[in-house]
């Protein structure tokens, strides 16, 4: 499923291509037919994202959300010459601008939503390290009083929306966390440091538009993936060469390092 960084990176680039033009939208799959007549022809006056979740703000007040989930992708081509190529494969929702168009597949959710609507799912999601508005405050309130694993916290979208697996493997390692500390015993300045941590991986991520977690230092040390333990399990942790431990937890791989993250 794709994460935090690659959603904000997707509305970036749609602000930029589709931003305070009228659109075409349509659903040439048929499963999202009353909603793209709706905002058919309308202004797209902005593209919002909140952790996972993508928002195509137009005239009226008419919001199209957009959740990937794990099959979901959204394609982008400038618009040819001889104008815009019948759609291939089961595409969801078409949007065309004067130079660009683009293709939703796979999603979870396509759907229209009000501006009240909108305000409620933004009240469900837990804030995001990406976002001007986001209160670190209200995540280290929930995770202070919680008997759950960071393992767990780190995944919930009500406490903290747009880490996806990677990314919690990856900042639990960066700061030697043990995955199944419960959150109520992190402490309020080593919860900082990844709070700061997860905006400055993201930001990251947004700009590459892919995902390294590795310290400059450490940059030479994996050639195959720069990250220290997502999916190198099995294999020699690159700092102290103990072996990278997989297991299931709720559902999701995790994968840590059993003897760097000893902190308690």
């Amino acid at each position: 499923m794709p994460e935090g960084h690659t959603i904000r990176r997707l509305a970036n680039v749609h602000r930029r291509r589709f931003r305070g033009k009228p659109l075409e939208v349509w659903s040439p799959q048929g499963r999202f037919t009353a909603g793209a007549e709706l905002v058919d022809g309308r202004v797209l006056r902005d593209v919002d994202a909140h952790g996972k979740h993508l928002f195509h703000v137009y005239e009226a007040d008419l919001v199209v959300h957009v959740h990937l989930g794990l099959y979901g992708k959204f394609s982008m081509s400038p618009v040819p010459d001889d104008g815009v190529p019948e759609p291939r494969g089961q595409v969801r929702m078409r949007m065309v601008g004067p130079t660009h168009f683009a293709d939703l597949r796979g999603a979870t959710a396509c759907e229209v939503l009000t501006e009240s609507e909108v305000e409620a799912l933004h009240a469900r999601l837990g804030p995001d390290p990406l976002r001007a508005d986001a209160d670190p405050d209200r995540v280290w309130a929930r995770i202070a009083r919680s008997r759950a694993p960071l393992a767990t916290l780190l995944m919930d979208q009500a406490v903290i929306a747009g880490v996806g697996n990677v990314y919690r493997a990856e900042v639990l390692f960066r700061h030697g966390i043990d995955p199944l500390l419960e959150g109520r015993a992190l402490g309020r300045h080593r919860f900082d440091a990844v709070w700061e941590d997860l905006g400055e991986l993201l930001r990251d991520g947004v700009k590459r538009g892919s995902i390294r977690t590795l310290r400059p230092e450490h940059a030479d040390l994996a050639q195959d993936r720069p990250v220290y333990v997502y999916r190198r399990d099995g294999r020699p942790c690159l700092l102290c060469g103990t072996e990278i431990v997989r297991s299931t937890h709720v559902a999701r791989n995790l994968f840590w390092c059993p003897a760097c993250q000893t902190t308690v």
